[in-house]
């Protein structure tokens, strides 16, 4: 059923052990989410709250940046699908490959069909992921393996903000020969003489310049990097453009990054609000890709 729904683009909020289990919002969720995408039927009499389960931001983003790793399963939502701590080992291995012991952590085939069993066996890999935490110097006061298990919204996110930070500081020390981070001028410096050094203006004087809201030097770094993997024509350009031009471009920024194998995770409105952590990251990656083609 999830595989025809990805088909059409709904595969959103739930897993298959989410149908099985009956879980009722998430199910909920993913129903109206199919029937917004695709109506077939006459609009409710009676608005559907589904508020509990809506996707903020930030969720999306740290979907999106798990995802775009190749995390297995698929990361539909946060607080289900981390339950067991298979993902975040996932995560974790990425950041500092070698530091999960595998031998220690239950797989799905492994974990009990006896729920008792089942319990204890996923209790056992999240209090082992705090336990990593903590080695990767993550503060983690307060958190325990029941709040990933459980699924608590606050704490998972302490925790899936220091992965990402982690995986962002790992990224920047690939950069450079001896494993140091390349600092942000470094950055700055190489992405104006990429896009300079291919014939364009479209430069930055920083992650906060107002320039990246157009999206139009991310453009002109990719098709710096890979000549031709732009289609100009498609670019919203000019001296007076909307917002609504500055969030097309971006999204268009977002998919060619991706598609030239940059592992872009910012979403299209990091870049057109001018969200310069989250800027920094997307030429990162860019210049990762460039590096390591």
């Amino acid at each position: 059923m999830l595989d025809q729904a990805d088909k059409i683009h709904c595969r959103q909020f739930v897993t298959p052990k989410d149908v099985v289990k009956g879980h009722d919002r998430l199910n909920l969720a993913f129903v109206a989410n199919l029937f917004n995408q695709h109506p077939g039927l006459e609009p409710p009499t009676e608005e559907v709250d589904i508020e509990g389960i809506q996707e903020t931001r930030e969720e999306k983003m740290y979907r999106n940046w798990m995802n775009s790793l190749g995390v297995k399963p698929r990361v539909n939502y946060l607080y289900t699908d981390l339950y067991d701590g298979l993902v975040i080992f996932q995560l974790m291995d990425f950041i500092k490959p070698g530091v999960v012991d595998w031998k220690r952590v239950k797989k799905a085939e492994q974990l009990s069909k006896m729920q008792a069993k089942a319990n204890m066996e996923i209790l056992g890999n999240c209090n082992y992921a705090v336990e990593l935490g903590k080695k990767l110097n993550f503060v983690l006061v307060g958190i325990d393996g029941s709040d990933i298990k459980d699924g608590n919204k606050t704490l998972t996110l302490a925790l899936v903000w220091q992965l990402m930070r982690a995986y962002t500081l790992s990224l920047l020390s690939k950069l450079n020969e001896d494993g140091t981070p390349i600092v942000e001028s470094e950055i700055i410096a190489w992405a104006n003489n990429k896009i300079t050094g291919a014939g364009k203006t479209n430069t930055i004087k920083h992650f906060q310049d107002k320039a990246n809201k157009s999206a139009l030097p991310i453009i002109d770094l990719i098709d710096a990097i890979k000549t031709g993997a732009i289609d100009y024509s498609f670019v919203k350009t000019g001296s007076k453009l909307t917002g609504e031009d500055c969030f097309y471009n971006a999204k268009y920024a977002v998919n060619m990054a991706r598609k030239i194998g940059a592992p872009v995770y910012a979403l299209p409105e990091d870049i057109s609000e001018v969200k310069h952590k989250m800027v920094m990251t997307v030429y990162a990656s860019l210049m990762l890709a460039d590096m390591n083609p």
